[in-house]
């Protein structure tokens, strides 16, 4: 469904895309295609790039447009709360992270068993969440603890 050129741009119905604000649009266009296998579609302005079923959009951050009037777009800082990460679903894990490792990624933590799945988050480089999982107990059934509550 997407337009000429592989742009996210239906004939009918829609699709779903992600837009980054992002601090340097060649250094995260390069992290999407090095790192996820991504395939840039337009380089900039915005850069776009297909990841799998989906497109991330990466645009500089700026201030209000007259179709988001009291907007300002701005990349997270370190020790901002999250409150939207992607979410990367893979086939093997232990593969997906060895390869993204060699590659410079740096992750919180190894791919750790949460009972539902194997997962584990890493940061793209402006500081954006990802995580990666592959799905193991859910396809038997097997769901993961509740969170604690607090």
């Amino acid at each position: 469904m997407p337009g000429q050129g592989g742009f996210p741009a239906p004939a009918e119905g829609l699709v779903l895309t992600h837009f980054l604000t992002v601090r340097d649009v060649a250094a995260s266009r390069d992290f999407y295609v090095n790192v996820l296998g991504g395939e840039v579609i337009l380089e900039e302005n915005p850069a776009t790039v297909k990841v799998a079923n989906s497109w991330i959009i990466m645009n500089p951050g700026g201030g209000p447009t007259p179709d988001k009037p009291d907007i300002v777009l701005t990349p997270p800082s370190p020790g901002d709360p999250v409150s939207t990460f992607l979410n990367v679903r893979v086939a093997d894990i232990n593969a997906f992270y060895a390869d993204a490792t060699a590659k410079g990624v740096e992750f919180l933590t190894e791919p750790l068993d949460r009972k539902a799945e194997i997962r584990c988050y890493m940061r793209d480089p402006d500081g954006y969440l990802i995580e990666v999982g592959q799905a193991t107990g859910l396809l038997k059934g097997i769901f993961a603890d509740p969170p604690a509550s607090g």
